[in-house]
């Protein structure tokens, strides 16, 4: 069923209307939905290079507007709504991982997380039940969605189909890569 949902996001990206797919997809990834928009953002860079950073602008927008929605759930609605959501994906325990990171590591958790392969819909999601800071949660999920979606639109722009291959099967690595590299830098900063 998965790789039928897959499918049919990638199909949006050939649509008449792909960009406004593309918001509606971001912004339900960001809370509720399974599929990343990489997958309609990946074939609309390469099918127009030239509307890479408008693509990556939709992505991002709509990304921290559904990171509003999973907020909400979380701060709202964690009982009746959050639980099973995190229950689904098999974390149920994250609320309490997250708040200790929160207490720990504050707007840094929500940085790294949104870099990594972690579901942006995890942490938009506990950082509401955590009733953490919304301000800084903004501001944090700003950076890092934009981050990771205007990367993917820069690398696909200046490198075209030859980069998707690595996209697609080695992206995870290096925005991992980065997200150590925040958490080096932040942890020399603690001790300097």
């Amino acid at each position: 069923m998965l790789r039928r949902l897959y499918d049919y996001v990638l199909a949006l990206s050939a649509h008449r209307r792909a960009p406004a797919w593309l918001a509606v997809v971001s912004f339900a990834e960001s809370s509720v939905f399974p599929i990343p928009p990489d997958a309609m953002l990946i074939p609309m860079c390469l099918a127009r290079p030239d509307r890479a950073w408008r693509y990556a602008a939709i992505c991002t927008i709509a990304s921290v507007l559904g990171g509003i929605a999973g907020y909400a759930i979380g701060y709202f609605l964690f009982e009746a709504l959050a639980e099973p959501v995190l229950r689904a994906y098999g974390h149920a325990d994250a609320l309490l991982r997250f708040e200790g990171w929160y207490a720990q590591w504050g707007a840094l958790v929500i940085l790294i997380k949104g870099l990594t392969p972690i579901p942006y819909k995890i942490v938009t999601i506990a950082s509401g039940a955590a009733k953490f800071d919304f301000l800084v949660f903004m501001a944090a999920s700003i950076v890092t969605r934009g981050a990771r979606f205007f990367l993917l639109a820069w690398l696909l722009q200046r490198f075209g189909p030859p980069i998707r291959d690595f996209i697609e099967r080695r992206l995870t690595l290096v925005t991992t890569g980065a997200a150590l590299g925040i958490v080096a830098g932040f942890v020399a900063l603690r001790w300097l």
